[in-house]
């Protein structure tokens, strides 16, 4: 059975760091384009961070740039997302995805060539 897990969020003060990860079961990561998206309430799904099959490259959304770094643990078969200088717009379910394409249409990790979603991670930034 092929699935995506999703762990690390929870209750944060603004300016706080999280860590999230995905793992997966019965499918290896590495030479797959990963996708973080998130929702907020009352919110569209949007994407948020991107790496390419092998992380050769990777992409953040202008909100997150500089704040939000994903990343590649191959021998964890995991891909992260840290999350540091949190705001509470920040504030969201997210998720990790598998894409089948890295850029496609001027987006990067389009929602349309997701293949496997996971059930997503909820984080609240609030003091």
């Amino acid at each position: 059975q092929l699935q995506l897990e999703e762990s690390g969020g929870g209750l944060v003060q603004p300016g706080g760091s999280l860590r999230l990860s995905c793992s997966a079961t019965g499918l290896t990561l590495e030479g797959r384009t990963v996708g973080w998206f998130r929702q907020a309430p009352g919110k569209e799904r949007e994407g948020v961070s991107c790496t390419s099959a092998h992380g050769y490259n990777t992409h953040h959304e202008d909100f997150v740039k500089g704040r939000f770094t994903i990343s590649r643990d191959n021998a964890k078969n995991t891909v992260d997302l840290q999350m540091d200088s949190l705001e509470p717009e920040d504030t969201a379910v997210y998720y990790c995805a598998v894409v089948r394409r890295y850029y496609s249409g001027n987006y990067y990790c389009p929602e349309w060539h997701v293949e496997l979603w996971g059930q997503g991670t909820p984080v609240t930034v609030s003091s």
